[in-house]
């Protein structure tokens, strides 16, 4: 009897011994495969946090970019060379710009990148320029392909009209910031019959595109706001004026929702000549009178724009 109870017993040892054993391999078992399948997820993870990295970098370099484009088509106008079609220049430059962007993309972080410029459109701001590209990126096995739409800003960047408009050929010359004008506008009045050109010899206006503060406009009617507007060379948004991608091609005028600039005279003589917004001078053509007769550096405006910036007198 004695020696059945040992044999039972040895039994549940060995059987109690070997159910721990076979525990202990799932446990480890267990153990080794969450280990296995973190690192696996966090190598996943790792690679999906490059990938997004080169995507969301890429996009965000595409208003850069943009502008880029957009101020290569300007020193195009400033070299001379017209543009009969502003939206494709920029179209080409981006791709160009784009093209050795993907290739350096490709040396850096092993993507593999095709990009092509669907559009460059004007906006409901005159301040920015739409630019739509649709890219496509692989990495490894993950992969984007996706329309971009970024905004570039015209900020800063040079008033291509006035050399679009005259030429380089007119003898206008651009110097601390300024157009300065000398006898090219006058010459271009003289052309085309335009009253009283030889107030605007010497005329100068801004170069550099900056938005205007004073917000609404009329506020240019307070003291020493207009006097700040011309010191700073501020451009404002007009119905009238012409867009950015209007004026790389020369035009004063056009449909969209576009900017103007007053062209500044320095002139004493007193008589009637064409009002100083730059849509008028290069297309309207309706004249205006100064706003202080007895100051050689007034502004020349007709009645609407004296209404619009707050330059009317009691009265009027």
């Amino acid at each position: 009897m004695k020696k059945k109870r040992l044999d039972s017993k040895g039994n549940i040892i060995a059987g109690t011994t070997a159910i721990l054993v076979a525990t202990l391999l799932l446990i480890c078992i267990f153990v080794i495969t969450t280990i296995n399948y973190i690192e696996n997820e966090n190598i996943d993870s790792e690679t999906n946090d490059n990938f997004k990295y080169v995507v969301d970098d890429y996009s965000a370099n595409l208003e850069v970019l943009g502008r880029e484009a957009i101020s290569q088509a300007t020193q195009k106008v400033f070299n001379g060379i017209p543009i009969l079609n502003s939206e494709d220049q920029i179209m080409k430059n981006l791709n160009k710009i784009l093209d050795e962007k993907n290739e350096e993309y490709e040396e850096k972080y092993g993507a593999k990148i095709t990009s092509q410029v669907l559009s460059v459109e004007n906006t409901d701001s005159p301040w920015k320029i739409l630019l739509k590209v649709k890219l496509n990126i692989k990495k490894d096995n993950e992969e984007f392909s996706k329309i971009v739409e970024r905004n570039a800003s015209v900020e800063g960047l040079r008033d291509p009209l006035p050399i679009a408009k005259l030429t380089v050929l007119s003898g206008i010359l651009t110097y601390d910031d300024t157009y300065h004008y000398k006898t090219a506008l006058s010459a271009y009045m003289l052309l085309h019959n335009l009253d009283s050109p030889e107030s605007y010899i010497e005329a100068t206006a801004p170069l550099t595109i900056r938005k205007c503060p004073y917000d609404p406009y009329t506020h240019h009617g307070d003291p020493g706001v207009l006097d700040d507007c011309l010191k700073n060379g501020y451009f404002h948004e007009s119905a009238d004026g012409s867009c950015y991608l209007c004026r790389l091609e020369g035009k004063g005028k056009c449909p969209h929702y576009g900017f103007e600039v007053f062209i500044q005279t320095h002139t004493p003589l007193k008589n009637e000549s064409l009002s100083c917004s730059d849509h008028v001078v290069f297309a309207d053509h309706y004249n205006g009178e100064k706003i202080n007769p007895d100051d050689i550096n007034s502004l020349i405006l007709d009645s609407s724009h004296r209404k619009k910036y707050g330059l009317v007198e009691d009265g009027q």
